[in-house]
């Protein structure tokens, strides 16, 4: 069955094997071609509970981009249902991912050697720590990160960047507008927001300030959303939007659940200093 007991990392271990007979010239695989695919609220789009997390995925064209480890599955998996439920291919370019609508398209690039690759997102995980996107074989064998969890760079590709064609690997984002690092310091849009320990939600990371402040802006307008604050972060090269803070993990999965009714948002739980549990 699909949905997600088809998720890569409810089945098995994540790291796998390449299978007796991999087809040959796999490094010249085309990318994943984009393309507009209605994104579902429901099936492999709803919210749900995995290891004591909830997730919920995103459901509007909204930009996503974030940093961290990257693992893969191959043979263990190959012809089993994904999420999507569609059998897994481990010599097509897909990929799993927590929150990334099902179907959509992620730019994902290995800064140690700088290759890019385009995935299908069409599966959920993975579920250890410190891993934020699970590769397809295929798509792990063209970035080089065989041999285990690499740190990568991965960014979601709007339906707007693939009517506009401005999606291929190579597209850099544009530059940030000058100004001081802010350090951790909270935007200039909206109310002032104190940067308290506790429970915060993330609802997106840009490589600029004016796409962070694009979707400040939004949320701020939504008063139904009964949010402490919303802050942009200059943090590790990223401006992350984040609301908060909440005493408890559950009242800060409360206004998650709120912000994904009122703006289709997938928001991250975050802990940010010693925050109660």
């Amino acid at each position: 069955a699909g949905g997600l007991l088809g998720g890569c990392a409810s089945r098995a271990p994540l790291r796998d094997g390449p299978g007796p007979h991999p087809p040959p010239g796999l490094e010249r695989l085309p990318d994943a071609q984009p393309r507009i695919e209605p994104m579902r609220t429901g099936g492999p789009n709803k919210p749900y509970d995995y290891g004591g997390q909830r997730y919920v995925p995103m459901t509007a064209d909204l930009a996503y981009a974030e940093s961290g480890g990257a693992s893969w599955y191959g043979a263990r998996f190959h012809g089993l249902p994904t999420a999507s439920g569609e059998p897994y291919d481990m010599y097509a370019m897909t990929a799993a991912h927590r929150t990334l609508p099902i179907p959509s398209y992620a730019r994902v690039r290995n800064p140690a050697n700088g290759r890019e690759v385009i995935v299908r997102i069409n599966d959920r995980g993975p579920f250890a720590s410190g891993r934020i996107i699970d590769l397809s074989y295929a798509a792990a064998l063209k970035l080089g990160v065989l041999s285990g969890v690499a740190p990568v760079q991965v960014q979601r590709i709007t339906q707007a960047e693939i009517r506009a064609g401005s999606y291929g690997p190579g597209v850099a984002p544009g530059p940030a507008p000058a100004m001081a690092p802010d350090d951790g310091v909270p935007g200039d849009a909206g109310p002032p927001v104190t940067v308290t320990a506790g429970w915060w939600l993330q609802l997106g990371a840009f490589r600029t300030r004016a796409g962070a402040a694009q979707l400040q802006q939004r949320v701020l307008a939504q008063p139904d959303a009964a949010l402490p604050g919303v802050a942009v972060f200059d943090e590790a090269s990223w401006f992350r939007v984040q609301a908060g803070p909440w005493a408890t993990r559950a009242e800060a999965l409360d206004a998650s659940d709120r912000l994904q009714r009122l703006l289709g948002l997938a928001a991250l739980v975050v802990q940010r200093a010693d925050a109660p549990r």
